[in-house]
């Protein structure tokens, strides 16, 4: 990162620094900080200068990051830096807990058969942990024969530090390329808690993006990728939400530009937000009529009149919402929530639809007061728990689509 920076910083002096050499950070993200460093007055020892590049690009890089998590509504309570880890002791103690209860010997790990050796391995004695006691395939190094740290001991700091501030239910959300580091966290986390901590690993599998259902060519190598702040800045925060929500999170998702601009049924964003509006706009429509159509109005409305299977359809779906929420939560799977906003959102529409063939099934009958009050009660239930339901997954319903 910080070689990139420099790089960054000699272009910003107006040097043509060609292609992005390979193993750099190709991103335009990096040109303001290169801008930035080309305003300081920086050390002339290169490994001075790396250092004082270091400190410049991180906060700005995690200043963008914090940015474009709050574009999505993703806020974090709490940031924990890995370095501040390894300066305040964190790393040590946590080691040293470890070796109070015998967990931590020095010797020289077998490398696994048939696969390529992590890259933490090496034929020589290591500092290690006896992962293999909690569960996991082997035991794992925390030092290595050099003295430096392995990845897994600050990672172990980590989670030792949320369970000295008392949080014993951990959640870490991963993306699929590090599912073969469960076993050996949740050993650490069990190990070092005497089993008071459980860590529960959600992973998530890759988001393709696609425009008109072909993938859109991007190169790291090139520097040529889209970033989540563009992708929210194109379609909104809203329909990044709800379309990262329609499959479950180790499923791979196929995100199309031109779907969730669409207006059909085949935009799940669309479809949602289309029902809720479609139901403001009927209630709306009492207005000319004189009728009081207040909540506590339509809470003693007779529900009798509301026979028609397409109606008992819907009702029976609002009735699972409580249970619905309660499962997806106990999971924690919130993409059930979306699947029943899209089943919800697929029992009015077909009982719209209805309406238009069958007068009976309108919801508004001007010659039929208590009957239309009961189908107003009805789709006033659905737009309630449309609302609700979209609120739980962060997406705000739509009065009117535009």
């Amino acid at each position: 990162l910080a070689q990139s920076a420099l790089l960054r910083m000699r272009e910003a002096k107006g040097e043509a620094i060609g292609d992005i050499p390979e193993g750099l950070y190709p991103g335009d993200y990096l040109v303001p900080v290169g801008e930035k460093l080309a305003d300081m007055d920086l050390p002339e020892d290169a490994a001075e200068q790396l250092m004082a590049a270091k400190t410049v690009a991180l906060p700005m890089m995690m200043d963008m990051i914090r940015q474009d998590l709050a574009a999505l509504g993703v806020v974090h309570d709490f940031f924990r830096s890995e370095q501040d880890l390894h300066n305040d002791g964190s790393v040590d103690k946590s080691l040293q807990e470890l070796d109070t209860k015998s967990l931590i010997y020095n010797g020289v790990l077998e490398p696994p058969k048939g696969k390529e050796p992590p890259p933490d391995w090496e034929p020589s004695p290591q500092t290690l942990f006896k992962s293999s006691q909690f569960g996991d395939d082997s035991d794992r190094a925390l030092k290595k024969s050099d003295g430096s740290w392995t990845y897994f001991a600050p990672d172990i700091a980590y989670h030792f530090d949320k369970a000295q501030r008392g949080y014993k239910q951990m959640i870490d959300v991963w993306g699929a390329d590090h599912i073969g580091y469960i076993k050996r966290m949740q050993s650490a986390v069990t190990a070092i808690t005497d089993g008071e901590a459980q860590l529960e690993v959600k992973v998530c599998n890759l988001v393709k993006l696609m425009r008109g259902g072909q993938p859109v060519k991007m190169s790291k190598r090139a520097g040529s990728f889209i970033t989540l702040r563009e992708v929210v800045d194109e379609v909104g925060k809203d329909a990044v939400r709800f379309m990262m929500l329609t499959r479950k999170n180790d499923a791979p998702l196929d995100f199309d530009f031109d779907l969730v601009k669409e207006k059909s049924r085949d935009n799940p964003v669309f479809y949602v937000q289309y029902a809720y509006a479609r139901i403001f706009s009927v209630m709306n429509n009492t207005g000319a009529l004189g009728w009081q159509v207040d909540d506590a109005t339509l809470a003693k409305a007779s529900l009798a009149t509301l026979t028609h299977e397409a109606e008992l359809t819907l009702i029976r779906l609002l009735g699972t919402f409580p249970r619905m929420l309660a499962a997806a939560a106990q999971a924690r799977e919130p993409h059930r929530v979306a699947f029943y906003l899209l089943d919800l959102a697929a029992a009015f529409h077909a009982l719209w639809n209805l309406g238009k063939e069958e007068k009976a099934l309108r919801f508004i009958q001007e010659e039929d007061a208590a009957g239309s009050l009961a189908r107003l009660a009805l789709i006033r239930a659905t737009a309630l728990t449309l609302a609700s339901g979209l609120d739980v997954i962060g997406v705000t319903p739509q009065d009117e689509l535009r």
